[in-house]
């Protein structure tokens, strides 16, 4: 994916992981910035444990990155 879609693909999904999660304050730059880390995330693990990455603009790929943006929120929580 180009980096234009990386942008709206991270907007999505950080901020419906923000949405089912509420609580973390970081605005769109920020919903961005989680949404694509949470994908690269959701990726690596949903690749190890259940053979299923983020190959594009696809439901399987949504679930996935939103799975790892949640998990994301959670360690920084933690932290």
């Amino acid at each position: 994916m180009s980096i234009i879609y990386w942008l709206i693909f991270g907007l999505i999904t950080g901020t419906i992981a923000n949405f089912i999660s509420p609580g973390f304050r970081g605005g769109i730059i920020g919903s961005i910035i989680l949404g694509v880390i949470g994908a690269v995330v959701g990726g690596y693990l949903g690749e190890m444990f259940l053979n299923v990455g983020v190959t594009g603009f696809n439901l399987v790929s949504f679930a996935v990155a939103i799975g790892g943006a949640l998990i994301v929120l959670f360690v920084s929580r933690l932290i």
